[in-house]
């Protein structure tokens, strides 16, 4: 799965160098866009549903300002497509652009030839709005999995140097539990896998990188798991969605109980404990943390 070199930055970060002690994302999309809304919501449909990205993303940008944080930004390229003033805006506020693909599509859905098409079109088209390299990425919903590890190779390829799409644990949506919990590269490539953070503990891996489970658990349990990822020498990869401080954004009809859920639980909860969370520990963005030449 993986090899040794070159090699990888030091886990401990915020050292001498800089580099900031963890990392915070955003994968930047809209509402509609998630794959637990894909049984009612249908990509043909994307286009006439009213859009929240940008108040949503105006959001988190004022909660990173207020705690002097840089992230890095997976821009959808359907989002920034259609919001280029919002890309260069974030761009503007210091934080990193990277690629979240093109059209949110589950990357183990896909053949080599429709993940490369994908990947390289958001990869040109952010870097044509910013016009700065765009260096990392991340997979919908987290899909580069066991099956798919040829998604590394295509990667590397359209010369991404980083990528954060594998959830080392096991999901009925994503996940690939056999991957390391510490960055990696795969096989045959350059390339560096990131894994969002995950804690062992009593035997098991837990998830502790944010998302959907940082708005269903209570907020003590994430402070205390990152508390002991320092404790292990390790930072905390940690990521967020744009719809996840937005509590009025549009409900949409028909749902099972289990993506209702998942997706709307503690909306009005979320930018508190964002905002708590950015003040609590030090924060920055991935290609910091990587320490790539700028």
């Amino acid at each position: 799965m993986a090899n040794a070199s070159p090699p990888l930055p030091e886990l401990n970060a915020r050292d001498s160098s800089g580099r900031p002690r963890n990392v915070m994302s955003v994968d930047v999309e809209e509402y509609f866009h998630v794959t637990a809304l894909s049984e009612r919501v249908r990509p043909e449909q994307w286009s006439g549903l009213p859009s929240r990205v940008e108040q949503s993303v105006d959001c988190l940008l004022g909660c990173f300002e207020a705690a002097n944080v840089r992230a890095t930004f997976f821009m959808l390229g359907w989002v920034a497509e259609r919001h280029p003033a919002m890309v260069r805006r974030v761009a503007a506020a210091g934080h990193e652009v990277a690629s979240h693909g093109y059209a949110h599509q589950p990357a183990y859905r896909q053949t080599p030839a429709e993940f490369r098409e994908d990947a390289g079109r958001s990869k040109a088209l952010l870097e044509d709005i910013t016009g700065v390299p765009v260096r990392g990425y991340r997979a919908a919903s987290f899909s580069i999995v066991a099956r798919n590890q040829w998604a590394f190779e295509e990667l590397d390829r359209l010369g991404f140097v980083y990528s954060s799409s594998v959830n080392p644990i096991q999901h009925d949506i994503y996940g690939f539990p056999g991957a390391p919990r510490t960055p990696f590269h795969p096989a045959g490539t350059d390339l560096i896998e990131c894994p969002v953070s995950t804690l062992e503990y009593l035997g098991r891996r837990w998830p502790c990188g944010g998302g959907g489970y940082f708005r269903l658990l209570p907020y003590s349990l994430f402070h205390w798991a990152i508390q002991q990822l320092h404790k292990e020498g390790r930072p905390a990869l940690f990521y967020m969605h744009p719809w996840e401080v937005d509590p009025d954004q549009p409900r949409v009809p028909g749902l099972s109980f289990r993506s209702r859920f998942r997706h709307y639980t503690n909306l009005s909860r979320a930018e508190n404990r964002l905002r708590k969370l950015l003040g609590a520990f030090s924060w920055g963005r991935f290609d910091e943390w990587l320490d790539l030449p700028v």
